[in-house]
C-alpha cells in the first residue's frame, strides 16, 4: 500500500475542494475533523491508531494539519502527502496541539466547525479545546464531510465492487461450513479464510453468525455454539477493500427447513426486488422502505414494521461498516434524495413475524442505469445445509 497510493492526488484534491465549498456555504473559516473515515477520505491515512483521537484541522484556504500521537509519525510520513503533521507524546494534551494548529492556520479568532458527533473525540478533549479558545466562534459541523462521502467516484465504486466479491466468497464459505454438529468457530474461520483470500481487508463489523437461540440479537456473533438440525443460522458478513465496505446476509437452515420456509424465501426475494426497483436517481429513501413494506403487507403482515430496510455504506473503520457513528437509513418517510454513486446495505428481513423466518441482504450500488446488486453470487433462495 505504501508503494501504491490508495487514491490519486487529483481525487484527494477534488475531495478537499468539495469540503472547502461546504465551509464557504456554512460561512466557516475552518473545521476540526475527528471522524476516522473522513480523515481517511481527505488524507488516505489507513491504520488502527485511530483508537486514540486523531484530528484534522482544515482551513478555508485548504491547508490541513493532522494531529495524533507522535508514534504514528512513520505511518503518516508513508501515507499522507497533503497535510502537515503535529505529533504529541502520550503525556501531552492533544487539545494543546489543536490550539497550535488553529494559530498556525489563522483560526484563533475564526468561526470554526467541530465534528461533535464522533466516536473518537471525547467530551474531555472537545471541552478542553473550546475552553482554551475563547475567541473562536465554535459551531457543530457534524455530518458536513460525512455527507460528501455518501456519493462515490468511479474509483470508489470499483473498490466497493471488490469488497462485495470478497463478501460473497466469505458468505459462500460460511454456508458450506454449516452442518449439524459444526461450531460457529468453524464457520467463522472458513468465512474469514475465504474472504481474506478473495481480497478483503479487515471489515468494519462482524461477521455476525448466530443460531436460532440468538436470532434476534442484532449485534452478537460467534461464541463457541454448536449447530444442530432444525437451527436457523443467521449470517451477516461484510467484505472490505481499501476501507470500502460491502455487507450482505443470508439465513441458512440446518438439516431441514420448516413448512412455509419456501414461501418466506420468496417473500424476502420479492421484498429485495421491490427495494432495488425503488432505489433510483432522484427517489427518496423513504420510497424504498414503502416499497418493501407493501410486499410485507401483501403477504398479510399488515402491522409488521422495521426501523429501516437498509442503510448507506461507504468507507468504514471498526466498529462499524456504516461509516462512522451515524446510520443513514432507508427509513420510513425519509426525504433523503438518492443519488448515483450511493451504495446501500439493503435488507429484506422477516424474522419474529407471522411467517417462517427468512432474511436476505445485499450491497447494492445506484448507477445511472438503476440499482446494481453487487453481492450477487450467493443464492437468495432457500438454503438448507
Amino acid at each position: 500500500m505504501a508503494n501504491q497510493p490508495v487514491f490519486p492526488r487529483p481525487e484527494l484534491d477534488q475531495r478537499l475542494a468539495n469540503v472547502l465549498t461546504i465551509l464557504a456555504d456554512q460561512k466557516l473559516d475552518g473545521i476540526v475533523i475527528s471522524v476516522p473515515e473522513s480523515i481517511y477520505y481527505l488524507t488516505a491515512l489507513d491504520h488502527w491508531g485511530f483508537f486514540a483521537c486523531h484530528m484534522l484541522v482544515v482551513s478555508r484556504e485548504g491547508r490541513m494539519i493532522l494531529i495524533c500521537r507522535a508514534m504514528e509519525g512513520i505511518t503518516v510520513e508513508n501515507q499522507v502527502h497533503n497535510a502537515e503533521f503535529y505529533g504529541h507524546a502520550d503525556h501531552e494534551n492533544p487539545a494543546d496541539f489543536v490550539l497550535k494548529a488553529l494559530k498556525a492556520l489563522g483560526l484563533s479568532d475564526g468561526r470554526v466547525g467541530m465534528e461533535k458527533r464522533s466516536l473518537f473525540l471525547t467530551s474531555r478533549i472537545a471541552e478542553d479545546i473550546q475552553d482554551k479558545t475563547p475567541s473562536v466562534d465554535w459551531h457543530d459541523a457534524s455530518g458536513l464531510v460525512d455527507g460528501l462521502r455518501l456519493v462515490k467516484s468511479p474509483l470508489e465504486m470499483e473498490y466497493t465492487r471488490k469488497a462485495a466479491k470478497a463478501a460473497d466468497a466469505g458468505t459462500l464459505a460460511a454456508i458450506e461450513a454449516i452442518a449439524d454438529g459444526a461450531s460457529d468457530y468453524e464457520v467463522s474461520a472458513e468465512c474469514h479464510r475465504a474472504m481474506i483470500l478473495a481480497g478483503s481487508e479487515y471489515p468494519g463489523f462482524g461477521p455476525f453468525i448466530r443460531p436460532t437461540t440468538r436470532l434476534g440479537e442484532e449485534h452478537t456473533t460467534w461464541c463457541g455454539e454448536v449447530f444442530k438440525t432444525g437451527d436457523a443460522v443467521f449470517l451477516e458478513i461484510g467484505g472490505a477493500y481499501r476501507k470500502y465496505q460491502a455487507p450482505m446476509g443470508r439465513l441458512v437452515y440446518v438439516g431441514s427447513a420448516p413448512d412455509g420456509a419456501e414461501a418466506s424465501a420468496e417473500l424476502a426475494i420479492n421484498g429485495m426486488r421491490a427495494i432495488c426497483d425503488a432505489i433510483k436517481p432522484g427517489a427518496k429513501a423513504g420510497e424504498a422502505y414503502a416499497a418493501w413494506r407493501e410486499v410485507a403487507r401483501g403477504a398479510g403482515l399488515i402491522g409488521y414494521e422495521r426501523h429501516h430496510c437498509g442503510y448507506l455504506v461507504s468507507i468504514g473503520f471498526p466498529p462499524s461498516w456504516t461509516g462512522g457513528s451515524a446510520v443513514t437509513s432507508l427509513a420510513p418517510n425519509s426525504e433523503l434524495e438518492l443519488k448515483v454513486g450511493m451504495t446501500f446495505h439493503a435488507h429484506s428481513w422477516f424474522t419474529n413475524t407471522d411467517v417462517v423466518d427468512y432474511f436476505i441482504s445485499n450491497t447494492v450500488l445506484l448507477t445511472e442505469n438503476g440499482c446494481e446488486v453487487l453481492t450477487s453470487q450467493t443464492p437468495e433462495t432457500l438454503i438448507v445445509r
